[in-house]
């Protein structure tokens, strides 16, 4: 890749990893749709890696209390709030790990297509808003227990399939549960943590047996989408309250439509 795709693909990857409209459908549809050159295992490392760091920078306070109240409640067996959400997210966080290493083959072999992600995008977006306009929208993270953790876990694991977005879809599992908008969104962030730092490690393993690694791709695409996704996430947690989620569904109709004419076209 050269300098402009690398630029562009890193923002991309930061940008769309904590909105709900799919940073997996936006990486490979440059390469399906403009004939962008493939970015490679160790691009995707490096930008998900970025997106991690950003996550953990900005929660930074939130996961040291996370990981001390877990951690303690489990030694004594008494859970404050922020330690009993913990575990949650470790509950939340198996399903799609589970799926990931039962279906990732299957998946990257047959469902990277722009139909699917057409699909996938047109649909999930629907959803999406319907959760947003008949959700009940009333409750906070300390109402969340181990069922609806699970729940929107297992919806989490749609999410290997191209064009569902993760966030998007722990998101609509959050609001068609009964939580409001911040608190569907901070635990969706939250969430990802866990899972992108496994998707990283074992992007990673494959990168150590397969490829040399392009150190000038890595350094910027980590430096890039990590800043494009901690601005993503501040500002997101700012408007969502205020704008809801009808411009993502909107867009996500829109994207879905343009690559079902491209589509008819070719």
């Amino acid at each position: 890749m050269d300098i402009f795709h690398i630029v562009i693909l890193a923002l991309i990857q930061g940008i769309t990893e904590f909105l709900p409209i799919s940073s997996s459908a936006h990486l490979i549809l440059p390469n399906q749709v403009l004939g962008w050159p493939d970015q490679g295992l160790a691009f995707d490392v490096a930008v998900h890696f970025g997106s991690l760091m950003a996550v953990l920078l900005y929660f930074r306070k939130e996961v040291w209390q996370l990981i001390c109240d877990g951690l303690g409640g489990f030694r004594t067996g008494q859970f404050t709030d922020e330690g009993r959400l913990a575990w949650l997210i470790v509950l939340a966080t198996i399903p799609a790990g589970v799926a990931g290493l039962a279906f990732k083959d299957f998946i990257e072999t047959h469902l990277r297509s722009s139909a699917v992600i057409a699909a996938t995008t047109i649909l999930f977006g629907l959803l999406l808003w319907w959760s947003d306009v008949h959700g009940k929208r009333r409750d906070d993270l300390r109402k969340l227990n181990w069922k609806k953790a699970l729940m929107i876990g297992a919806a989490q694991a749609l999410a290997l399939i191209p064009g569902t977005s993760r966030s998007g879809i722990t998101m609509t599992a959050g609001l068609m549960l009964g939580m409001n908008r911040e608190a569907a969104s901070r635990f969706s962030f939250l969430m990802s943590i866990p899972v992108i730092a496994l998707s990283a490690l074992l992007l990673t393993l494959e990168l150590l047996e397969s490829e040399s690694v392009p150190w000038d791709s890595i350094v910027l695409g980590v430096i890039l989408s990590g800043i494009s996704a901690y601005l993503c996430i501040h500002f997101f947690l700012q408007f969502i309250n205020r704008i809801g989620m009808a411009p993502f569904a909107i867009y996500r109709l829109l994207l879905g439509g343009a690559l079902i004419w491209l589509i008819l076209a070719q």
